[in-house]
């Protein structure tokens, strides 16, 4: 990674010790929103007061910090031999944005980089205590959540994001076979872009089809965790680096704190006190 200020290494292991819960946002498909519903679910998480991280694992495509809110001053820094993620918004983040920060920048990386690069940010970055760490994984089942499966010996479970669309189905329902493969828990499904409600007359229009995701949670038996309207506002908020989940109007807002205390409900009901 691309900064003379930052020297990883490589560690045998990786402990995670501090991490409470680890989830991972994904889709099958390019395009549906993951990392929407990625900054969205750990803001909200951390508005219910939980400590909360942000692992971005999209090389090619790496978004979070501009949707978290991110400046060109919130970069990682140095302590002894780890490397401490900035605070954005409430969570703590990385992302290879942080180290390759030349905008519009190709990162042209065939898989061994990317593979290392995630085993980086798992052992060489200091997460301190986490109640959840949330990973935004790129499109289709590749280099990148092959890595983290592979990686990881615990793993609470795969939120998949799709649209209603018959294509995005086609795609998300290989995402789940995924992680069926990997022997790991899907815990849930977000339909995002599921309808659009006119401001006017408030009517709601099913532009990418409907029910897209209710015909999948029947056929793997997995509950719908959200329904995300396509919306404006969120558009404009995502692209502004200010949160829908903390910023939104109450009815944009609303979905995602649901996501949270869906997630909440499903991964610490076995916690102890």
């Amino acid at each position: 990674m691309a900064n003379k200020n930052v020297q990883f290494k490589l560690p045998d292991q990786n402990e995670l010790k501090n991490i409470k819960h680890i989830i991972m946002v994904m889709s099958g498909k390019g395009g549906v929103g993951k990392s929407t519903i990625a900054v969205n679910l750990s803001v909200a998480l951390a508005l219910e007061g939980r400590k909360v991280g942000l692992m971005d694992i999209d090389m090619h495509g790496p978004n979070v910090m501009r949707m978290l809110g991110g400046t060109e001053k919130d970069h990682p820094y140095q302590v002894g031999e780890k490397i401490v993620p900035p605070e954005v918004n409430g969570v703590k983040v990385i992302s290879v944005s942080q180290f390759v920060p030349e905008s519009g920048k190709p990162i042209v990386w065939r898989g061994p980089i990317k593979t290392g690069t995630i085993k980086q940010f798992f052992n060489d970055i200091e997460w301190e205590e986490l109640d959840y760490m949330i990973i935004d994984a790129p499109p289709g089942t590749g280099d990148e959540p092959l890595t983290v499966m592979q990686m990881l010996k615990k793993f609470d479970g795969a939120i998949i994001v799709t649209t209603p669309s018959e294509v995005s189905k086609d795609d998300v329902e290989r995402a789940i076979n995924f992680f069926k493969v990997m022997d790991k828990k899907v815990l849930g499904l977000v339909e995002n872009m599921a309808y659009f409600e006119c401001p006017n007359c408030h009517t709601k229009h099913y532009i990418f089809g409907k029910d897209g995701a209710k015909s999948l949670a029947e056929k793997y038996k997995l509950p719908i965790l959200a329904e995300i309207p396509i919306s404006e506002d969120i558009r404009i908020n995502m692209d502004t680096g200010k949160p829908a989940a903390y910023f939104g109007k109450p009815e944009h807002v609303a979905p995602y704190v649901q996501l949270a205390k869906r997630v909440i409900a499903e991964v610490e009901k076995d916690d102890k006190e």
